[in-house]
């Protein structure tokens, strides 16, 4: 049975005539409805004011279930061995409280031992042998009702970290994020289409094209630790998004920090919190950020190992 075909067979049919029984992956970020968390008091929750830009969460543990300022709910889902059928349930969360989806989609599979090379990846997808994962996924998305923003293949230019998508060289990415626009616009008519880069000094070498992007994503973690080592003092918010703001800026799109997470001492992450959703002048186009609320899910370098950015203390839930 084919990687591709394990994908867009996730239906009934597909699987009892192929007689293979497996366990598909339901995408990371559905909150638990039945949170007893979301209305804890913690510093570590963004500042929310009036005059405050859009915000929202990647929230599997619902912390902001009941935060009437959360107008955003970030989904994963891998493109392979994945129940898409579940995202009906993140469909009708966010309709209950009137939230948007972020819905980002990894090309490759969860399950390591299913994963291929870089090289053949690649192969794959601008050879047309992925087309279905891409069918699939966005037909899906297209029975949602909330509204949706597809964010393909993020961080491709930070290549020290575990994506096999970003061993690829710019017009390769750029190639593959097409091919997957391209084939999701047949079955998904209006969504909007997020390019995502990490925010690094290369990072216009991926950059698609002004008709496939409508919107620029960046990631932004601070880690008090880490910049204690690395610079010898604490870094704002402002720092950590400029590099990249300033290189995607002219691009004339809408600017998103699609993954925020900070960690520290109670006055850095006071600082942080009160900078995240402030309207800076220096970064007029950035309109949204959303915050990545549960621990990390890959170690940083040099045995930083795996921050926690939840804004509730995981012993309470």
């Amino acid at each position: 049975m084919s990687r591709t075909s394990k994908t867009a067979a996730l239906s009934a049919a597909a699987i009892l005539a192929s007689g293979v029984v497996f366990a598909a992956n339901s995408p990371r970020g559905i909150p638990d409805p039945n949170s007893t968390t979301a209305g804890t008091p913690s510093d570590k929750r963004p500042v929310i004011t009036p005059s405050s830009i859009s915000f929202g969460a990647y929230d599997p543990h619902g912390d902001f279930g009941e935060d009437p300022n959360s107008t955003i709910e970030h989904l994963f889902l891998p493109w392979e061995d994945v129940d898409l059928s579940t995202l009906t349930i993140a469909d009708e969360y966010a309709l209950a409280r009137g939230r948007s989806l972020l819905i980002s989609v990894e090309p490759w599979s969860w399950d390591r031992d299913w994963r291929v090379s870089s090289e053949e990846l690649y192969r794959g997808i601008v050879s047309g042998r992925y087309d279905a994962n891409a069918a699939a996924v966005c037909s899906e998305v297209a029975k949602l009702k909330s509204p949706a923003t597809v964010r393909f293949a993020q961080e491709m230019d930070e290549q020290d970290n575990q994506f096999t998508w970003a061993q690829w060289s710019g017009p390769e990415y750029i190639s593959a994020y097409r091919r997957f626009v391209t084939e999701c616009r047949k079955h998904l008519a209006n969504a909007e289409f997020m390019w995502s880069p990490k925010g690094n000094a290369d990072l216009q070498d991926y950059y698609p094209g002004d008709d496939v992007v409508d919107v620029i994503g960046l990631s932004v973690f601070g880690y008090q630790p880490y910049d204690r080592e690395k610079t010898g003092r604490d870094q704002t918010f402002a720092e950590r998004l400029a590099p990249g703001y300033n290189l995607v800026k002219d691009y004339g799109k809408a600017i998103v920090v699609a993954e925020l997470g900070y960690e520290g001492d109670q006055a850095y992450v006071r600082q942080w919190a009160e900078a995240v959703t402030k309207r800076h002048a220096e970064f007029p186009e950035l309109t949204a950020v959303v915050y990545f609320n549960d621990r990390e899910v890959y170690p940083w370098p040099d045995d930083f190992g795996l921050p926690n950015w939840r804004v509730v203390e995981e012993s309470t839930n």
